[in-house]
């Protein structure tokens, strides 16, 4: 029984030992396998830049962007080299409101408050593109100012006590106001046209803002329709994160009221001549 034991172990032996081999084999992958998992991962690695770059310029021309600040016209709600993202969709929901931050194009209205060396070759310029798109580095023709009057608006400086008035209502503009500024070096007194905005820098004394563009067409106000949106996040750097809120003077009621009656006058003054001619149509009638 001992020979035949030793026998059938030693028959035994290589079965197991070819058992251990095979499970072996299965764990460890073949060295081409291997190759083939890096190989895929770098052929897939640019299709995944490109998809995430047309994303984020899908998001960037319909719904947020980021903007760089180039100067320091906004201080010291903005700081020069701050980042903010930009609501591109706020105003298909809303009118602009006074008190908005807002980015708009200058584009064949305003000269540039800082100029920008243009790009020396076409790579330079396609980075330049780019970086202007992700809020890298400031577009040229870009600016960000605060709203004070809507069309329709008289704005003024400035009343006895030195503030800008709107509608007559003055504004108290500490809490924005760059410090040891007034709120207007300037006199200026202009009523906004229709679909148009009066925009000034908090930084009154250093931005080329409406006041700087009083002899351009619309009396220094700039076109509705060059609003990109609304700022409404400072995002970088990281310790001054924060939003960028209506300060609460332009809430006034009365400074709402009078914006508000701006549309409705002038409906009456359509409404009224009409009334009366349909009148007089109807007593010839009778007649």
């Amino acid at each position: 029984m001992t020979s035949e034991s030793q026998e059938h172990g030693a028959a035994r032996r290589p079965v197991e030992d070819e058992v251990e081999v095979v499970a072996e084999e299965t764990q460890k992958p073949a060295k081409g396998e291997k190759k083939e998992k890096k190989g895929s991962f770098w052929k897939e690695l640019p299709v995944l830049i490109v998809v995430a770059l047309v994303l984020a310029l899908i998001i960037k021309t319909f719904v947020v962007q980021a903007f760089y600040i180039p100067s320091e016209s906004m201080e010291n709600t903005l700081l020069k080299n701050d980042r903010v993202l930009v609501n591109k969709l706020v105003y298909h929901t809303r009118d602009i409101e006074r008190g908005d931050v807002v980015v708009f194009s200058g584009v064949d209205s305003w000269d540039g408050e800082f100029q920008l060396e243009e790009p020396a070759n076409p790579i330079a310029a396609f980075f330049r593109w780019v970086g202007t798109a992700f809020g890298i580095v400031p577009g040229e023709k870009d600016y960000i100012k605060r709203v004070i009057g809507v069309g329709g608006d008289h704005v003024k400086c400035c009343d006895s006590k030195n503030r800008i008035t709107v509608n007559g209502t003055p504004i108290e503009e500490e809490s924005y106001l760059y410090p040891g500024n007034v709120p207007s070096d300037k006199f200026f007194n202009i009523t906004v046209p229709p679909g148009r905005l009066w925009v000034m820098g908090d930084h009154r004394s250093v931005s080329l803002d409406s006041r700087s563009h009083t002899g351009d067409a619309g009396g220094g106000s700039i076109p509705e329709g060059q609003v990109i949106g609304r700022a409404f996040v400072i995002v970088w750097p990281f310790n001054r994160f924060s939003s960028i809120d209506i300060p609460d003077t332009f809430a006034q009621p009365a400074l709402q009221a009078l914006g508000g009656s701006v549309p409705l006058v002038a409906g009456f003054a359509f409404a009224v001549p009409l009334v009366l001619v349909r009148r007089r149509w109807l007593l010839r009638r009778r007649r």
